[in-house]
């Protein structure tokens, strides 16, 4: 609540989410990735996916997604090939010095997320992960982010 009690979601969501990137950061740089790379390998891992459909699932941009995936391959986690569906399109496949350094990742995330939520107890977890999960399915399931962008028209000259 703000000082005049109202409540501040706002406040309340950026607070939540910077401070949880912060700390599953820090556990996950002790195995040599950030975050996005962890959710870019994790995404592409669960099956043949393009490289749009990656980085629209970890909510990532184009320009942001190429720069990860080009630190996944030079360090051999991960790597474009040409998709079996559509010659034109690049699929991002996950290594197997990739999937095993995963393993180990999901291990850590594991552990950050039950340090973060053991404050909870199991039936306020429970709702909490529900009401967020219906919020980022419904509401909030296209970030302004990574929505396309729309250009302005140029002005008719008058």
């Amino acid at each position: 609540m703000s000082s005049d009690g109202r409540l501040d979601l706002s406040f309340l969501l950026n607070q939540s989410s910077y401070a949880f990137a912060a700390q599953l950061g820090g556990a996950l740089s002790g195995l040599g990735l950030t975050v996005r790379e962890f959710c870019v390998l994790m995404k592409a891992a669960e099956g043949e996916r393009t490289q749009n459909a990656v980085a629209e699932l970890a909510g990532l941009d184009k320009t942001t997604m190429v720069s990860t995936l080009d630190g996944l391959e030079k360090a051999g986690l991960a790597e474009r090939r040409v998709s079996s569906s559509d010659r034109r399109a690049r699929v991002v496949a996950v290594t197997p010095k990739g999937r095993k350094l995963l393993q180990r990742a999901y291990e850590v995330v594991d552990e950050a997320v039950e340090s973060s939520l053991s404050v909870l107890d199991d039936a306020t977890r429970r709702t909490f992960l529900e009401a967020l999960t219906v919020l980022v399915v419904g509401p909030w399931a296209t970030p302004q982010h990574t929505a396309p962008q729309r250009r302005r028209q140029p002005k008719a000259a008058s």
